[in-house]
């Protein structure tokens, strides 16, 4: 199944209570239990810091301090590698509502699905893997749970295909209904240190993944990569997902973003590279929501409510990055893949050997589950089509786009033909050069450009449609010749600092880790 913003604490509570740990041994303190005003729970296993001589003495894993957290309750982690494995599901069980998970570095409080030692936490080595299936911090149907400064990796798929996902706000994973509203993430790292060029093999597939979710949502200032479908992913929420995704930075995976069965949400202001495919929204009859991918306003349809907007996006080209099954169109920059109704503008693309941005329709072959019966979409004799429609291209810049050579490479392609047709206007090449476009002259009003949402437009199903087959994987590539990079090996990239909270501490109470 494909599984798959801004800078304010908005979800966080307003009040927080007085401090009042019960003392004890460095065993979890029972008598959490026993108080009414919020509180802040310290976590602290002493794995690669002391923990700081109290009186006061910490749980020693953030499954027991999650598990005695009420409602507006603090956990706040100590720098250390933890080695969470609370079920087989989850190695952190979140099922309390308006619990706040907080560690004090980002990049020294790590969650590692891992064997290793926590001298070298996220490893490499095959050895050293935990191939259960099992999914990082796991938000299970509980509204309002923020997650903050800390990192988490090397929690891999197993044999069955479940887990895998390093950070998950989950609403109800296969149940078609919306079970989580509210949530926030912020100064995150999912990452993986070990990989696979088997697409079969147990690998790390989401980074920071939002199903079955909606608002008020956002994840701001995050980092993802190494992952075998996609670095962020929000989906099965329709055109509901109510989430901000800013200050993103997804690379070295599959895909950079994936929204599938989704809309209503904001990419802005974040960068994507080095993913075989940027960014991609996409309608499935195989995910756990009915689709399509909708991008319109709740209650007017007429409008988008979906922006990809003042992003980075470049050198998406990568075959070896983990691929774990169906992926984007290698090259390409922005896909929208059977979605209608989503707003792309103002984003920087640039290095994009496929394409700069491309849409087009879907036919999905592919046995739908029991909630999804090609809704949205166009039933023909064994297989379901989305088609793309009502999308706006605006004022993009592209640059170096297309340099794999084949016909209809280069800055922006269109495939579909449907009405309302998808606009491209406004986008602009830089250097001198002349924005390159299939259609031809994309731009011009008797093709695909303004007015926008009259006519059928005009598109390209037939020379384009082939090349997203070769491009995207999907099947023998029909077009002769056709010059798409295939794998040759394994890239990861390596794991590096990424920016902290400045004061971690602001805003809780008086604790023994912020004095």
């Amino acid at each position: 199944m494909p599984q798959r913003s801004p800078r304010s604490n908005r979800l966080l509570p307003a009040l927080l209570g007085t401090l009042a740990l019960a003392a004890g041994g460095v065993t979890p303190a029972a008598a959490a239990h026993d108080r009414q005003d919020p509180q802040v729970l310290l976590v602290c296993n002493a794995s690669t810091v002391s923990c700081p001589s109290s009186s006061t003495h910490p749980y020693g894993t953030i499954q027991a301090a999650v598990d005695d957290a009420r409602t507006g309750d603090w956990v706040l982690v100590w720098p250390g590698v933890y080695h969470e494995k609370a079920t087989t599901e989850a190695g952190v069980l979140v099922t309390t509502p308006g619990i706040h998970i907080r560690g004090l570095d980002r990049n020294r409080v790590v969650v590692d699905g891992s064997n290793a030692g926590a001298a070298r936490p996220c490893p490499a080595d095959p050895a050293l893997q935990d191939t259960t299936g099992r999914s990082g911090i796991v938000v299970s149907r509980a509204d309002g749970v923020s997650i903050e400064n800390l990192t988490v990796c090397n929690y891999l798929s197993g044999s069955d295909g479940s887990g895998g996902n390093q950070i998950w706000w989950n609403g109800g994973d296969g149940s078609g209904q919306i079970g989580l509203h509210g949530y926030h993430g912020a100064y995150l790292t999912a990452t993986s240190g070990y990989g696979s060029a088997d697409a079969s093999a147990p690998m790390a597939q989401y980074g920071i993944f939002a199903s079955n979710a909606t608002g008020p949502a956002e994840i701001a200032h995050t980092y993802a990569s190494n992952m075998g479908d996609s670095d962020y992913y929000v989906g099965a929420c329709r055109n509901i997902c109510g989430v901000t995704l800013s200050d993103a930075h997804g690379q070295n995976s599959a895909i950079g973003f994936s929204g599938t069965n989704s809309g209503g949400y904001t990419i802005s202001d974040s960068e994507f590279d080095h993913n075989g495919t940027g960014i991609v929204a996409n309608s499935l009859n195989n995910d756990d929501a009915p689709p399509p991918q909708d991008g319109s306003c709740p209650g007017a349809p007429q409008r988008s409510c979906t922006f990809i907007e003042r992003n980075v996006i470049h050198d998406n080209n990568n075959p070896n990055a983990p691929v774990s099954g169906l992926a984007g169109a290698i090259g390409a920059g922005i896909e929208i893949s059977g979605g209608h109704s989503d707003t792309l503008r103002d984003n920087r693309i640039t290095r994009q050997g496929s394409w700069g941005v491309v849409l087009h329709d879907f036919p999905d072959s592919e046995t739908p589950p029991p909630l999804s019966h090609c809704q949205g979409g166009v039933q023909l004799p064994g297989v379901c089509v989305f088609l793309s429609y009502g999308n706006v291209v605006a004022a993009n810049e592209f640059s170096n786009n297309g340099f794999f050579g084949n016909p209809t490479n280069g800055d922006l392609a269109n495939e579909s033909t449907t009405a309302p047709h998808n606009c491209f206007y406004g986008n602009r090449a830089t250097g001198g050069a002349a924005l390159t476009s299939d259609p031809a002259s994309i731009q011009s009003r008797g093709v695909d450009g303004p007015p926008c949402g009259r006519g059928a437009g005009v598109g390209d199903d037939q020379l384009l449609a082939g090349e997203l087959v070769c491009a995207a994987r999907f099947g023998p590539c029909p077009i002769p010749d056709a010059a798409y990079p295939q794998r040759t090996g394994l890239d990861l990239a390596p794991l590096t600092a990424q920016v902290s909270m400045r004061r971690p501490c602001a805003g809780l109470p008086k604790n023994a880790f912020c004095q």
